[in-house]
C-alpha cells in the first residue's frame, strides 16, 4: 500500500518508556504521524510481550511503527544513557509511578530543569488530588466513576468489551503532546502534562453525570434505559441471525413500517409522532419483533441499507477480518511480527484529502532491535552499550 505523505510528526523524537496500553497506544499514535518513537525495554524486554490470552493482542496492536532500545534503569549506565538520549528528544511518554520515576531521577519537574525544551507525558492512573498516588488499571476506573455500573444490568455492573479507557487515555496523551508542542512553538519552552485515566473515564460518564445535575434524575443501566427512540432494539430474522434495527425519526419509522409490510402501524392514527411511537413501544415492538422474524437476513438488510434504517449485524471482532468495509484498501495494515509472520490490525480512523492516513511504519520491533545505532549514535562503544543496555548483564546470568 502507498503511504500518503502525512507525516505532521516527522523530525520529532519521542521516548516512550512504558508497558500495557495507555502508555504504548500514546506513542503509537504520534508514531503513525511520522515521530520518530523509541521504545525503552528492560533487558528482558516489556513483559506486556509475554501475555497470553486477551493480554496477547496488547503489544503487537499497540506498538507497530515504533523502535525499540534496551536499558537496565538500575544501573549508572542505563540511567545516563536515558538522560543523553532525553538531552535531543522532543517528548517523554512515560506511565511510571511518580515514585519510582522520581527514584530513578526522572522526575518531570527534574527532567524539566534538566532538559527545558522536552515536554514530558504521564500517562497516569488519576490527575494530582487525593487519588493520585493509588494504583488504577481500566476495570478500575470504571467500577470508580459509574461506568461499569451504566454497562451492566442493575447489580451486575460489567466493564466494557474492550480496553476503551486506555486506548483513549493515551489519545488523550498523543493530544496533549501536540497540544504542547504547538505552544512550545510559541514560548519555546517544555511541558508536562499529566493524562489520568480515571478522569479519562469521568469524561465519557460525564452524559449522565450533566442529566443529573441538571434534572435530579439518575440514568438507569444502559440495559434499563428510557428509550429516546421508537425501534432500537435487537431482534431475530427467520434465519435465525440476530440483527439491530433502529428507527430515530418519524420519517424512519414510516420507511421501516414500508420493508416489514407494516401499512396497519404506519397508518395508525396513535403513532404519528416520535413521542407517540416511543410511548406505545410495549405494543408496537412485538408486531415489529414478528414481522422480522418472518424474513431472512440478507434481504432484509439490503432493503433497510435502501432505505437508510440504521442496522446492523451483531457480530464478533473476528468477524471483522471478513467485512468488506474493514478490508477496503486502507482498512487493514499489516504488520510483520519479530518472530516471523504477519498480523493485520486497523490504523487510524481518519483519512486526509480522501486517502487513510497510513505510517511509513508499522511493523513490530523486537526487543532491542536499535539498540547499537540508536545508542551508538551518543557516542557509546560497543562495550558500553552492552552495559547501559544490560545485555552485559543478561549475558553472564
Amino acid at each position: 500500500m502507498n503511504v500518503t505523505g502525512f507525516a505532521p510528526l516527522s523530525g520529532v523524537r519521542v521516548i516512550e518508556m512504558s508497558h500495557m496500553i495507555m502508555g504504548p497506544s500514546c506513542g503509537m499514535f504520534l508514531a503513525f504521524l511520522g515521530a520518530e518513537v523509541i521504545k525503552v525495554e528492560p533487558p528482558q524486554g516489556d513483559k506486556t510481550r509475554d501475555l497470553t490470552g486477551m493480554g496477547r493482542g496488547f503489544f503487537p496492536t499497540f506498538n507497530r511503527g515504533k523502535k525499540s532500545i534496551t536499558l537496565d534503569l538500575k544501573s549508572d549506565a542505563g540511567r545516563a544513557a536515558l538522560d543523553a538520549l532525553l538531552k535531543d528528544a522532543d517528548v517523554f511518554v512515560e506511565n511510571f509511578r511518580d515514585s519510582s520515576l522520581a527514584a530513578m531521577g526522572f522526575a518531570p519537574d527534574v527532567l524539566r530543569d534538566r532538559h527545558p525544551q522536552l515536554i514530558v507525558a504521564s500517562c497516569k492512573g488519576f490527575l494530582h488530588g487525593p487519588y493520585e498516588n493509588r494504583t488504577a488499571m481500566d476495570e478500575v476506573v470504571q467500577m470508580m466513576t459509574g461506568m461499569a455500573y451504566m454497562t451492566g444490568p442493575t447489580g451486575r455492573p460489567l466493564r466494557i468489551g474492550s480496553s476503551a479507557n486506555d486506548i483513549m487515555g493515551g489519545l488523550f496523551g498523543a493530544f496533549s503532546v501536540l497540544a504542547a508542542l504547538k505552544q512550545r512553538d510559541r514560548d519555546g519552552q517544555g511541558h508536562a502534562v499529566r493524562v489520568g485515566l480515571f478522569e479519562n473515564c469521568l469524561l465519557l460518564v460525564a452524559q449522565h453525570m450533566v442529566q443529573f445535575d441538571i434534572e435530579g434524575t439518575e440514568a438507569p443501566p444502559m440495559p434499563e434505559r428510557d428509550f429516546s427512540w421508537p425501534v432500537y432494539d435487537i431482534f431475530n430474522t427467520g434465519d435465525g441471525q440476530p440483527i439491530f434495527v433502529g428507527a430515530v425519526t418519524e420519517g424512519q419509522w414510516a420507511k421501516l413500517c414500508d420493508v416489514l409490510g407494516l401499512a396497519d402501524l404506519k397508518a395508525d392514527s396513535r403513532l404519528q409522532t416520535r413521542p407517540d411511537q416511543i410511548k406505545a413501544r410495549d405494543w408496537t415492538l412485538p408486531l415489529i419483533a414478528d414481522a422480522i422474524a418472518q424474513q431472512t437476513y440478507a434481504p432484509l438488510a439490503s432493503a433497510l441499507e435502501r432505505d437508510g434504517i440504521p442496522f446492523s449485524p451483531i457480530a464478533r471482532p473476528a468477524q471483522m477480518y471478513d467485512d468488506p468495509h474493514v478490508t477496503r484498501p486502507g482498512g487493514l495494515m499489516s504488520s510483520a511480527l519479530p518472530e516471523g509472520g504477519s498480523y493485520r490490525a486497523p490504523g487510524l480512523p481518519f483519512e486526509v484529502d480522501g486517502i487513510p492516513a497510513v505510517p511509513a511504519c508499522f511493523d513490530l520491533p523486537d526487543i532491542g532491535d536499535d539498540t547499537a545505532d540508536i545508542l551508538g549514535a551518543l557516542g557509546l562503544a560497543e562495550d558500553e552499550i552492552a552495559i547501559a543496555s544490560g545485555q552485559a548483564r543478561r549475558h553472564v546470568a
